[in-house]
Protein backbone atom coordinates (compact mmCIF):
# COMPACT_ATOMS: atom_id res chain seq x y z
CA UNK A 1 0.00 0.00 0.00
CA UNK A 2 1.38 2.98 -0.91
CA UNK A 3 1.51 5.69 2.00
CA UNK A 4 1.58 9.46 2.18
CA UNK A 5 4.29 11.60 2.29
CA UNK A 6 4.67 14.98 5.10
CA UNK A 7 7.37 17.01 3.80
CA UNK A 8 9.34 18.57 6.10
CA UNK A 9 11.45 21.75 6.15
CA UNK A 10 14.25 21.92 3.99
CA UNK A 11 16.90 19.71 4.95
CA UNK A 12 14.57 17.36 6.92
CA UNK A 13 13.47 14.20 5.81
CA UNK A 14 9.80 13.64 4.71
CA UNK A 15 7.60 11.46 7.07
CA UNK A 16 5.29 8.88 6.11
CA UNK A 17 1.85 8.36 7.30
CA UNK A 18 -0.33 4.98 6.34
CA UNK A 19 -4.01 5.40 6.63
CA UNK A 20 -5.96 3.09 8.24
CA UNK A 21 -8.36 2.26 5.26
CA UNK A 22 -5.51 3.02 2.11
CA UNK A 23 -6.65 3.42 -1.34
CA UNK A 24 -4.40 1.06 -3.08
CA UNK A 25 -5.19 2.35 -6.85
CA UNK A 26 -4.25 5.91 -5.79
CA UNK A 27 -0.34 7.41 -5.66
CA UNK A 28 0.67 10.59 -4.27
CA UNK A 29 1.06 11.99 -6.97
CA UNK A 30 -2.41 11.34 -8.54
CA UNK A 31 -4.16 12.09 -5.15
CA UNK A 32 -2.83 15.18 -3.05
CA UNK A 33 -1.90 13.49 0.06
CA UNK A 34 1.35 15.10 1.35
CA UNK A 35 0.65 16.66 4.29
CA UNK A 36 2.38 20.60 3.99
CA UNK A 37 5.10 21.77 6.59
CA UNK A 38 3.69 23.08 9.98
CA UNK A 39 3.15 26.98 9.45
CA UNK A 40 5.45 27.51 12.40
CA UNK A 41 7.90 24.53 11.52
CA UNK A 42 6.19 22.34 14.35
CA UNK A 43 7.07 18.82 13.82
CA UNK A 44 6.26 15.34 15.63
CA UNK A 45 7.68 14.48 18.95
CA UNK A 46 9.61 11.48 18.01
CA UNK A 47 11.69 13.64 15.46
CA UNK A 48 13.70 15.07 18.36
CA UNK A 49 15.71 11.84 19.06
CA UNK A 50 17.60 13.17 15.82
CA UNK A 51 17.73 16.81 16.76
CA UNK A 52 20.55 18.61 17.57
CA UNK A 53 18.31 21.12 19.46
CA UNK A 54 15.40 20.85 21.30
CA UNK A 55 13.20 24.09 22.68
CA UNK A 56 11.55 21.95 25.59
CA UNK A 57 15.24 21.79 27.10
CA UNK A 58 14.89 25.99 27.73
CA UNK A 59 11.17 26.42 29.38
CA UNK A 60 12.28 26.39 32.92
CA UNK A 61 9.55 25.21 35.04
CA UNK A 62 7.62 24.57 33.03
CA UNK A 63 9.69 21.14 31.96
CA UNK A 64 7.71 19.53 35.05
CA UNK A 65 4.56 19.13 32.84
CA UNK A 66 3.67 16.73 29.98
CA UNK A 67 2.53 18.50 26.89
CA UNK A 68 -0.95 17.83 27.49
CA UNK A 69 -0.83 19.19 31.18
CA UNK A 70 0.54 22.55 29.53
CA UNK A 71 -1.72 22.68 27.05
CA UNK A 72 -4.73 22.44 29.72
CA UNK A 73 -3.12 24.92 31.70
CA UNK A 74 -2.82 27.49 28.62
CA UNK A 75 -6.79 26.54 28.67
CA UNK A 76 -6.95 29.19 31.96
CA UNK A 77 -5.19 32.31 30.50
CA UNK A 78 -6.63 35.30 29.00
CA UNK A 79 -5.45 36.69 25.86
CA UNK A 80 -2.85 38.70 27.00
CA UNK A 81 -1.51 36.34 29.38
CA UNK A 82 -0.91 34.06 26.37
CA UNK A 83 0.82 36.94 24.23
CA UNK A 84 3.07 37.22 27.26
CA UNK A 85 3.54 34.02 27.64
CA UNK A 86 4.34 32.85 24.23
CA UNK A 87 6.97 36.26 24.07
CA UNK A 88 9.06 34.26 26.41
CA UNK A 89 10.68 31.54 24.24
CA UNK A 90 9.80 29.42 20.79
CA UNK A 91 8.34 26.76 22.85
CA UNK A 92 6.11 28.50 24.63
CA UNK A 93 5.31 30.45 21.17
CA UNK A 94 4.46 27.81 19.83
CA UNK A 95 1.66 26.54 22.33
CA UNK A 96 0.38 30.02 22.42
CA UNK A 97 -0.20 30.29 19.15
CA UNK A 98 -2.48 27.00 19.08
CA UNK A 99 -5.98 28.21 17.15
CA UNK A 100 -7.99 25.98 19.70
CA UNK A 101 -7.17 28.68 22.63
CA UNK A 102 -7.75 31.42 20.52
CA UNK A 103 -11.36 29.37 19.71
CA UNK A 104 -12.61 29.40 23.32
CA UNK A 105 -11.49 32.93 23.94
CA UNK A 106 -13.22 34.50 20.73
CA UNK A 107 -16.79 32.58 21.28
CA UNK A 108 -17.04 34.10 24.80
CA UNK A 109 -16.28 37.59 23.27
CA UNK A 110 -18.30 40.24 22.66
CA UNK A 111 -17.39 40.48 19.07
CA UNK A 112 -18.70 36.85 18.36
CA UNK A 113 -21.85 37.14 20.19
CA UNK A 114 -22.84 40.28 18.27
CA UNK A 115 -23.23 37.74 15.81
CA UNK A 116 -21.10 39.94 12.62
CA UNK A 117 -17.88 40.41 12.19
CA UNK A 118 -15.09 39.97 9.88
CA UNK A 119 -13.56 36.63 9.88
CA UNK A 120 -9.21 36.99 9.33
CA UNK A 121 -9.06 33.56 8.48
CA UNK A 122 -8.09 32.10 12.26
CA UNK A 123 -9.22 32.78 15.96
CA UNK A 124 -6.40 35.07 17.11
CA UNK A 125 -6.54 36.93 14.16
CA UNK A 126 -9.91 37.73 14.90
CA UNK A 127 -10.22 38.28 18.19
CA UNK A 128 -6.84 40.58 17.99
CA UNK A 129 -7.70 41.95 15.07
CA UNK A 130 -4.77 41.37 12.66
CA UNK A 131 -4.51 41.59 9.31
CA UNK A 132 -1.92 38.70 7.60
CA UNK A 133 1.04 41.03 7.42
CA UNK A 134 0.34 42.05 10.82
CA UNK A 135 0.87 38.18 11.88
CA UNK A 136 4.01 36.67 13.07
CA UNK A 137 5.67 33.66 12.12
CA UNK A 138 8.45 32.75 14.00
CA UNK A 139 9.73 29.61 12.85
CA UNK A 140 9.82 26.97 15.92
CA UNK A 141 11.72 24.22 13.66
CA UNK A 142 13.72 22.86 17.03
CA UNK A 143 9.69 22.38 18.52
CA UNK A 144 9.08 18.47 18.67
CA UNK A 145 5.47 17.92 20.46
CA UNK A 146 2.37 15.37 19.15
CA UNK A 147 0.34 17.73 21.04
CA UNK A 148 0.52 20.23 18.38
CA UNK A 149 1.18 18.57 15.26
CA UNK A 150 -1.56 15.90 15.69
CA UNK A 151 -4.56 18.66 14.78
CA UNK A 152 -2.43 19.87 11.78
CA UNK A 153 -2.21 16.72 10.72
CA UNK A 154 -5.66 15.85 11.18
CA UNK A 155 -6.65 18.66 9.33
CA UNK A 156 -4.59 17.93 6.16
CA UNK A 157 -5.33 14.67 5.84
CA UNK A 158 -6.95 13.75 2.85
CA UNK A 159 -10.43 11.95 3.42
CA UNK A 160 -10.31 9.74 -0.08
CA UNK A 161 -8.65 6.62 1.58
CA UNK A 162 -11.34 6.78 3.86
CA UNK A 163 -14.31 7.36 2.05
CA UNK A 164 -13.54 5.52 -1.12
CA UNK A 165 -13.39 2.00 -2.50
CA UNK A 166 -15.90 1.19 -0.29
CA UNK A 167 -16.52 -2.76 0.27
CA UNK A 168 -19.21 -4.13 -1.41
CA UNK A 169 -20.69 -6.05 1.57
CA UNK A 170 -20.65 -2.53 3.75
CA UNK A 171 -22.42 -0.39 0.80
CA UNK A 172 -25.62 0.95 1.56
CA UNK A 173 -28.28 0.77 -0.85
CA UNK A 174 -29.16 2.80 -3.47
CA UNK A 175 -32.87 2.99 -4.51
CA UNK A 176 -34.34 5.14 -7.06
CA UNK A 177 -37.46 5.85 -4.59
CA UNK A 178 -40.18 3.88 -2.06
CA UNK A 179 -43.68 3.54 -1.46
CA UNK A 180 -45.02 3.87 1.98
CA UNK A 181 -45.69 0.50 2.50
CA UNK A 182 -42.37 -0.62 0.70
CA UNK A 183 -40.42 1.50 3.35
CA UNK A 184 -42.96 -0.03 6.30
CA UNK A 185 -42.50 -3.37 5.71
CA UNK A 186 -38.49 -3.79 4.31
CA UNK A 187 -36.83 -0.86 4.82
CA UNK A 188 -38.16 0.81 8.30
CA UNK A 189 -34.77 -0.90 9.91
CA UNK A 190 -32.42 -0.23 7.29
CA UNK A 191 -30.54 2.83 5.69
CA UNK A 192 -30.17 3.59 2.78
CA UNK A 193 -30.05 6.15 -0.41
CA UNK A 194 -32.77 7.57 -2.59
CA UNK A 195 -31.58 9.43 -5.34
CA UNK A 196 -34.60 11.02 -7.04
CA UNK A 197 -37.30 12.45 -4.49
CA UNK A 198 -35.18 15.39 -3.45
CA UNK A 199 -34.39 16.54 -7.19
CA UNK A 200 -37.84 18.22 -7.44
CA UNK A 201 -37.57 20.60 -4.61
CA UNK A 202 -37.48 23.89 -5.34
CA UNK A 203 -34.68 24.47 -3.22
CA UNK A 204 -32.58 22.01 -4.35
CA UNK A 205 -32.75 23.99 -7.54
CA UNK A 206 -31.84 26.92 -6.43
CA UNK A 207 -29.76 26.95 -2.98
CA UNK A 208 -26.54 27.59 -3.36
CA UNK A 209 -24.53 29.83 -0.82
CA UNK A 210 -24.60 32.53 -4.00
CA UNK A 211 -28.58 32.85 -3.50
CA UNK A 212 -28.53 32.05 0.53
CA UNK A 213 -26.52 35.22 0.99
CA UNK A 214 -28.06 36.94 -1.41
CA UNK A 215 -31.69 36.34 0.69
CA UNK A 216 -30.69 35.66 4.29
CA UNK A 217 -27.08 36.97 4.44
CA UNK A 218 -28.31 39.20 7.32
CA UNK A 219 -30.02 36.62 9.49
CA UNK A 220 -28.42 34.91 12.27
CA UNK A 221 -28.54 31.52 12.67
CA UNK A 222 -27.47 28.79 15.46
CA UNK A 223 -23.76 27.46 14.32
CA UNK A 224 -22.94 24.94 17.78
CA UNK A 225 -22.07 27.68 20.65
CA UNK A 226 -22.85 30.66 18.72
CA UNK A 227 -25.22 32.41 16.88
CA UNK A 228 -24.23 34.27 13.72
CA UNK A 229 -25.38 36.21 10.75
CA UNK A 230 -25.39 33.55 7.64
CA UNK A 231 -22.44 36.29 5.45
CA UNK A 232 -20.27 35.63 8.78
CA UNK A 233 -20.17 32.24 8.95
CA UNK A 234 -19.87 31.38 5.28
CA UNK A 235 -16.58 33.99 5.41
CA UNK A 236 -15.55 31.82 7.82
CA UNK A 237 -16.51 28.78 6.31
CA UNK A 238 -14.44 29.36 3.16
CA UNK A 239 -11.45 30.48 5.13
CA UNK A 240 -10.47 28.22 7.89
CA UNK A 241 -8.44 25.42 8.89
CA UNK A 242 -10.15 24.22 11.71
CA UNK A 243 -9.32 20.40 12.90
CA UNK A 244 -13.30 20.80 13.58
CA UNK A 245 -14.95 23.01 11.87
CA UNK A 246 -17.72 24.90 13.30
CA UNK A 247 -20.91 23.08 12.35
CA UNK A 248 -24.51 25.46 10.97
CA UNK A 249 -27.20 23.82 12.29
CA UNK A 250 -30.01 25.56 13.03
CA UNK A 251 -33.45 24.54 13.68
CA UNK A 252 -35.78 27.29 13.53
CA UNK A 253 -34.74 27.62 9.78
CA UNK A 254 -37.99 27.41 8.49
CA UNK A 255 -39.23 30.42 10.36
CA UNK A 256 -36.22 32.61 9.94
CA UNK A 257 -36.02 31.67 6.08
CA UNK A 258 -40.08 32.12 5.42
CA UNK A 259 -40.20 29.04 3.93
CA UNK A 260 -43.57 27.40 2.62
CA UNK A 261 -43.76 23.55 3.99
CA UNK A 262 -47.29 22.93 2.35
CA UNK A 263 -49.08 23.92 -0.96
CA UNK A 264 -50.69 27.07 -0.57
CA UNK A 265 -52.56 30.06 -2.52
CA UNK A 266 -51.43 33.29 -3.81
CA UNK A 267 -53.72 35.79 -1.53
CA UNK A 268 -52.42 38.82 -3.47
CA UNK A 269 -54.93 38.70 -6.07
CA UNK A 270 -58.49 38.15 -5.74
CA UNK A 271 -59.90 35.28 -6.50
CA UNK A 272 -56.38 33.65 -5.59
CA UNK A 273 -54.71 33.21 -8.94
CA UNK A 274 -52.17 30.30 -8.56
CA UNK A 275 -50.90 28.20 -5.94
CA UNK A 276 -47.01 28.54 -4.73
CA UNK A 277 -45.61 24.82 -4.49
CA UNK A 278 -43.71 24.07 -0.94
CA UNK A 279 -40.22 24.66 -0.72
CA UNK A 280 -39.56 21.11 0.06
CA UNK A 281 -41.86 17.84 0.41
CA UNK A 282 -40.84 15.13 2.80
CA UNK A 283 -40.15 12.33 0.59
CA UNK A 284 -43.60 9.86 0.43
CA UNK A 285 -42.22 6.99 1.82
CA UNK A 286 -41.34 9.16 5.39
CA UNK A 287 -44.69 10.63 5.46
CA UNK A 288 -46.36 9.23 8.76
CA UNK A 289 -44.67 10.44 11.22
CA UNK A 290 -47.00 9.79 14.44
CA UNK A 291 -45.00 13.03 16.65
CA UNK A 292 -47.60 14.62 14.33
CA UNK A 293 -49.99 14.09 17.31
CA UNK A 294 -48.02 16.53 19.90
CA UNK A 295 -49.47 19.20 17.25
CA UNK A 296 -47.48 22.28 18.69
CA UNK A 297 -45.90 20.08 21.45
CA UNK A 298 -43.60 18.05 19.27
CA UNK A 299 -40.15 18.07 19.89
CA UNK A 300 -37.76 19.60 17.74
CA UNK A 301 -37.90 17.77 14.29
CA UNK A 302 -36.55 19.26 11.22
CA UNK A 303 -32.91 21.51 10.57
CA UNK A 304 -30.97 23.11 7.90
CA UNK A 305 -27.21 22.08 8.29
CA UNK A 306 -24.23 23.79 6.26
CA UNK A 307 -20.50 23.48 6.55
CA UNK A 308 -17.33 23.11 4.98
CA UNK A 309 -15.32 20.17 3.83
CA UNK A 310 -14.52 18.27 6.71
CA UNK A 311 -17.08 19.11 9.36
CA UNK A 312 -19.80 17.14 10.75
CA UNK A 313 -20.64 15.11 13.26
CA UNK A 314 -18.85 12.30 15.40
CA UNK A 315 -20.36 9.39 16.55
CA UNK A 316 -23.99 9.52 17.90
CA UNK A 317 -27.69 8.21 17.91
CA UNK A 318 -30.86 10.41 16.84
CA UNK A 319 -32.66 11.89 20.02
CA UNK A 320 -35.70 9.81 21.45
CA UNK A 321 -35.23 7.11 19.57
CA UNK A 322 -36.39 8.57 16.25
CA UNK A 323 -35.88 7.89 12.53
CA UNK A 324 -34.42 10.42 10.27
CA UNK A 325 -34.05 11.60 6.87
CA UNK A 326 -30.94 13.83 5.35
CA UNK A 327 -31.18 15.32 1.92
CA UNK A 328 -28.06 17.04 0.37
CA UNK A 329 -28.76 19.61 -1.65
CA UNK A 330 -25.53 20.98 -2.39
CA UNK A 331 -22.14 18.98 -1.75
CA UNK A 332 -21.60 15.10 -0.18
CA UNK A 333 -21.62 13.31 2.48
CA UNK A 334 -19.92 10.16 3.72
CA UNK A 335 -21.85 8.02 6.54
CA UNK A 336 -20.48 5.04 8.16
CA UNK A 337 -23.07 3.61 10.34
CA UNK A 338 -23.89 0.66 12.66
CA UNK A 339 -26.47 -1.19 14.34
CA UNK A 340 -27.19 -1.26 17.93
CA UNK A 341 -27.91 -4.26 20.51
CA UNK A 342 -27.32 -5.01 23.78
CA UNK A 343 -25.24 -7.94 22.75
CA UNK A 344 -23.01 -5.74 20.04
CA UNK A 345 -20.49 -3.36 21.42
CA UNK A 346 -20.27 0.14 20.30
CA UNK A 347 -18.68 1.26 17.55
CA UNK A 348 -14.28 0.80 17.51
CA UNK A 349 -13.45 4.10 19.15
CA UNK A 350 -16.78 4.79 20.82
CA UNK A 351 -17.88 4.61 24.79
CA UNK A 352 -20.61 4.52 26.20
CA UNK A 353 -21.81 5.08 29.97
CA UNK A 354 -23.41 2.03 32.28
CA UNK A 355 -26.66 4.42 31.90
CA UNK A 356 -25.79 5.06 27.57
CA UNK A 357 -26.60 8.97 28.41
CA UNK A 358 -22.79 9.53 27.96
CA UNK A 359 -21.08 9.11 24.42
CA UNK A 360 -16.94 9.32 24.32
CA UNK A 361 -15.32 9.24 21.32
CA UNK A 362 -11.92 11.34 19.34
CA UNK A 363 -12.32 15.08 19.89
CA UNK A 364 -12.36 14.98 15.97
CA UNK A 365 -13.44 13.34 12.85
CA UNK A 366 -9.91 13.01 11.38
CA UNK A 367 -9.09 11.44 14.74
CA UNK A 368 -11.20 9.08 14.61
CA UNK A 369 -10.59 7.73 10.57
CA UNK A 370 -6.66 7.59 11.64
CA UNK A 371 -6.97 5.69 14.54
CA UNK A 372 -10.33 3.57 13.88
CA UNK A 373 -11.14 3.18 10.63
CA UNK A 374 -9.85 0.11 9.15
CA UNK A 375 -10.71 -1.52 12.37
CA UNK A 376 -14.81 0.12 11.48
CA UNK A 377 -14.95 -1.19 8.34
CA UNK A 378 -13.99 -4.95 8.96
CA UNK A 379 -16.39 -4.92 12.24
CA UNK A 380 -20.39 -7.17 11.26
CA UNK A 381 -22.69 -4.90 10.88
CA UNK A 382 -20.95 -1.41 9.35
CA UNK A 383 -22.27 0.24 6.25
CA UNK A 384 -21.14 2.79 4.73
CA UNK A 385 -21.83 5.41 1.82
CA UNK A 386 -21.39 8.58 0.01
CA UNK A 387 -24.99 10.44 -0.23
CA UNK A 388 -24.57 12.78 -2.76
CA UNK A 389 -26.15 16.19 -4.26
CA UNK A 390 -29.94 15.45 -4.73
CA UNK A 391 -30.11 12.22 -2.67
CA UNK A 392 -31.69 11.78 0.84
CA UNK A 393 -30.50 8.96 3.05
CA UNK A 394 -32.79 7.56 5.94
CA UNK A 395 -30.81 6.49 9.35
CA UNK A 396 -33.36 4.15 11.61
CA UNK A 397 -34.05 4.17 14.94
CA UNK A 398 -31.18 3.18 17.10
CA UNK A 399 -28.45 3.56 14.34
CA UNK A 400 -24.68 4.48 15.67
CA UNK A 401 -23.38 7.19 12.63
CA UNK A 402 -20.70 9.58 11.83
CA UNK A 403 -21.44 11.80 9.04
CA UNK A 404 -18.26 14.34 7.27
CA UNK A 405 -18.68 16.59 4.61
CA UNK A 406 -16.20 15.74 1.73
CA UNK A 407 -16.87 19.16 0.34
CA UNK A 408 -19.00 22.19 1.25
CA UNK A 409 -22.58 21.35 1.75
CA UNK A 410 -25.87 22.62 2.36
CA UNK A 411 -28.85 19.97 3.38
CA UNK A 412 -31.84 19.26 5.35
CA UNK A 413 -32.45 16.62 7.97
CA UNK A 414 -35.89 15.84 9.74
CA UNK A 415 -36.45 13.47 12.56
CA UNK A 416 -39.79 11.18 12.70
CA UNK A 417 -41.12 8.48 14.49
CA UNK A 418 -42.65 5.73 11.74
CA UNK A 419 -45.27 3.10 12.80
CA UNK A 420 -43.06 0.39 13.12
CA UNK A 421 -40.85 2.31 15.41
CA UNK A 422 -43.64 3.41 18.15
CA UNK A 423 -42.71 0.50 20.20
CA UNK A 424 -39.02 1.67 20.52
CA UNK A 425 -39.88 5.59 20.71
CA UNK A 426 -42.01 4.93 23.79
CA UNK A 427 -39.90 2.48 25.46
CA UNK A 428 -36.85 4.99 25.01
CA UNK A 429 -39.65 7.97 26.24
CA UNK A 430 -40.78 6.08 29.74
CA UNK A 431 -37.42 3.97 30.73
CA UNK A 432 -35.11 6.85 30.02
CA UNK A 433 -37.12 10.11 30.59
CA UNK A 434 -33.98 12.05 31.60
CA UNK A 435 -32.25 11.50 28.12
CA UNK A 436 -35.79 12.98 26.23
CA UNK A 437 -34.87 16.28 24.77
CA UNK A 438 -35.57 18.66 22.26
CA UNK A 439 -39.40 19.42 23.75
CA UNK A 440 -40.47 22.44 25.29
CA UNK A 441 -40.19 23.45 28.88
CA UNK A 442 -43.97 23.46 29.41
CA UNK A 443 -43.95 19.88 28.05
CA UNK A 444 -43.40 18.71 32.09
CA UNK A 445 -44.34 14.79 30.46
CA UNK A 446 -43.35 14.23 26.96
CA UNK A 447 -44.45 10.56 27.44
CA UNK A 448 -47.80 10.93 28.70
CA UNK A 449 -48.54 13.76 26.26
CA UNK A 450 -47.10 11.33 23.50
CA UNK A 451 -49.53 8.53 24.75
CA UNK A 452 -52.83 11.07 25.62
CA UNK A 453 -52.20 12.01 21.38
CA UNK A 454 -51.79 8.76 20.46
CA UNK A 455 -55.05 7.78 22.17
CA UNK A 456 -57.30 10.38 20.86
CA UNK A 457 -55.83 9.74 17.21
CA UNK A 458 -54.68 6.33 17.07
CA UNK A 459 -55.80 4.37 19.97
CA UNK A 460 -55.61 0.90 18.45
CA UNK A 461 -52.13 1.41 17.20
CA UNK A 462 -51.35 2.80 20.91
CA UNK A 463 -52.86 -0.21 22.74
CA UNK A 464 -50.98 -2.70 20.25
CA UNK A 465 -47.75 -0.75 21.20
CA UNK A 466 -48.30 -0.86 24.98
CA UNK A 467 -48.97 -4.46 25.04
CA UNK A 468 -45.54 -5.45 23.22
CA UNK A 469 -44.29 -3.11 25.59
CA UNK A 470 -45.29 -4.81 28.39
CA UNK A 471 -44.44 -8.45 26.75
CA UNK A 472 -41.34 -6.90 26.57
CA UNK A 473 -40.83 -5.96 29.62
CA UNK A 474 -42.36 -9.53 30.95
CA UNK A 475 -39.60 -11.33 29.28
CA UNK A 476 -36.85 -9.22 30.38
CA UNK A 477 -37.94 -9.75 34.03
CA UNK A 478 -38.56 -13.74 33.04
CA UNK A 479 -34.57 -13.63 31.72
CA UNK A 480 -33.41 -12.21 35.41
CA UNK A 481 -35.68 -15.14 37.21
CA UNK A 482 -34.16 -18.06 35.17
CA UNK A 483 -30.66 -16.40 35.37
CA UNK A 484 -31.25 -15.73 39.25
CA UNK A 485 -33.09 -19.65 39.96
CA UNK A 486 -30.24 -21.09 37.70
CA UNK A 487 -32.57 -22.09 35.17
CA UNK A 488 -30.71 -23.03 31.43
CA UNK A 489 -31.30 -21.30 28.95
CA UNK A 490 -33.82 -23.70 26.99
CA UNK A 491 -35.92 -24.24 30.14
CA UNK A 492 -38.40 -21.20 28.95
CA UNK A 493 -39.03 -20.51 25.80
CA UNK A 494 -39.63 -16.75 24.65
CA UNK A 495 -42.88 -16.34 23.37
CA UNK A 496 -43.36 -16.87 19.35
CA UNK A 497 -45.41 -15.56 16.83
CA UNK A 498 -45.33 -13.31 13.86
CA UNK A 499 -46.99 -10.23 12.52
CA UNK A 500 -46.57 -6.38 13.15
CA UNK A 501 -43.66 -5.63 15.64
CA UNK A 502 -43.38 -2.21 17.17
CA UNK A 503 -39.51 -2.25 16.86
CA UNK A 504 -38.85 -3.87 20.30
CA UNK A 505 -36.87 -7.08 20.17
CA UNK A 506 -33.09 -6.98 20.90
CA UNK A 507 -32.72 -2.87 19.99
CA UNK A 508 -35.11 -2.06 23.24
CA UNK A 509 -32.73 -1.67 25.79
CA UNK A 510 -30.08 -0.13 23.73
CA UNK A 511 -31.38 3.64 22.81
CA UNK A 512 -29.11 6.64 23.38
CA UNK A 513 -29.85 10.40 22.49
Amino acid sequence: MKSSAISGDSGDPAMEVHPSGGVESLSIEESPHAIPPHPLGVKPAGNQYTATSIARNFIGSFRTFPDEILALFLEYLDSYKLRYLGATCKFLYAFCRSDDLWKALFIESPLSKSGSFTWLGTWRSTLLNLRPEQTSQIQCNNVFSDVLYRPFLCTHTSLLPYTTNIPASNAIPRLSNLTPSEFSSQWSDKPFILTEPVRSWPIYKTWNTTTLLQQYGDVKFRAEAVDWTLSTYISYMNNSSDESPLYLFDRSFVQKMNLNTTTTSNTNTNPPSYTIPPSYTIPTCFGEDLFAVLGASRPDDKWLILGPSRSGSTYHKDPNATSAWNAVLKGSKYWIMFPSTPSSAPPPGVYVSSDQSEVTSPLSIAEWLLGFHSEARKTPGCVEGVCREGEVLHVPSGWWHLVVNLEASIAVTQNFVPRAHLGRVLAFMRDKSEQVSGFKREVVDPYGTFVEGLRREYPELLEGALEELERAREGRKRKWDDVVNGKGDGEDGAAGGGGFSFGFGDDSDAEVP
